[in-house]
């Protein structure tokens, strides 16, 4: 018999399956509903409305950075346990979302997870994660994505299996062995303190107005500065707000491989005089798995205590 496109959306909302797998279903038991979401049960195609819930706050962050360092993507897709992210099936799945996020023309998350999964055209980004859901037997969730596309170069680091995924963009003539290791190293520095600005340049007036209020505030409630003049507090607030911004942007903070307390700035400045070539920082990124999303507390002893109606 033939199935109607509205027989697969009604299955598809049932079964959350993929359209193709819903389609299917239908076509092996003669359009029986029930029939075919127990089809696409004993096929394992059904697990993922249950597993949906689930507070997917695990995975890893993966990149894609071609060959010449012009392009790259970067992306984190979350599981439910730890245990799942170091599953090798997961992680291979994870670099084909990076692949395919890379070249990508989605603008944002709805639109990517729409799109035809490139490795099978006749399912979505979507429908291959359900599918994933299905094999992998938790919940997961292709939570964000960015890319970089450069005349410059783009050097990639992941930190802890993935637990922290860096790009670093550099306009630069120069793709040398030293130019690399300058933007590791600089790639490296964004994973370990984590700074919120490429430069004080980019913080905008409204923060630092805010931060200063703040630090103003404190100084006059501080009862070592009773009697100074305006101006001298002035001065104070002046310099720790500057100290504040040295300490989350990029280029003003220490770099933590000097040994002359150098800045981030100042090590690609001296890097660039060495290899003879432009090295000018344009734009970081940092993922961090399971970042802000607020994470299940387990209370084992009391699910225990339920269970057995104590």
């Amino acid at each position: 018999m033939a199935i109607t496109a509205s027989q697969v959306k009604e299955l598809r909302e049932l079964s959350g399956a993929g359209m193709m797998d819903c389609k299917k279903a239908l076509s092996n038991t003669d359009g029986d509903m029930d029939k075919a979401v127990e089809w696409l049960r004993e096929n394992g195609l059904a697990k993922a409305v249950k597993k949906a819930g689930r507070i997917a706050a695990e995975g890893i962050v993966a990149v894609d950075v071609d060959a010449d360092g012009k392009k790259a993507s970067i992306v984190e897709v979350n599981s439910e346990t730890d245990f799942v992210a170091k599953n090798e099936k997961f992680q291979a799945y994870v670099a084909e979302v990076a692949a395919q996020a890379k070249a990508s023309g989605a603008a944002d998350i709805n639109a990517f997870l729409a799109e035809p999964w490139a490795a099978d055209t006749s399912m979505t980004v979507d429908d291959k994660l359900k599918a994933m859901v299905a094999v992998i037997g938790e919940n997961m969730n292709i939570r964000r994505f960015d890319k970089i596309t450069t005349d410059g170069l783009i050097v990639s680091y992941i930190h802890a299996g993935g637990k922290i995924g860096v790009l670093v963009e550099a306009a630069t003539d120069s793709s040398s062995d030293g130019v690399k290791e300058c933007l590791k190293n600089v790639a490296m520095q964004v994973a370990a303190l984590n700074p919120k600005y490429l430069s004080s340049d980019d913080v905008d007036e409204e923060y630092k107005a805010h931060e200063k209020e703040i630090l103003l505030s404190q100084a006059k409630n501080d009862p070592k500065n009773a009697g100074k003049p305006d101006e001298i507090i002035e001065k104070m607030i002046t310099g720790r707000l500057n100290k504040e911004l040295k300490e989350v942007c990029l280029l003003e903070q220490e770099y933590v491989k000097a040994e002359n307390k150098e800045t981030v700035k100042a090590y690609v400045q001296s890097t660039a005089k060495a290899e003879g070539c432009q090295i000018d920082i344009k734009k970081f990124i940092r993922f961090e798995t399971g970042e802000g999303i607020e994470k299940k507390e387990e209370d084992f002893a009391a699910e225990v205590a339920a269970q057995m109606g104590m």
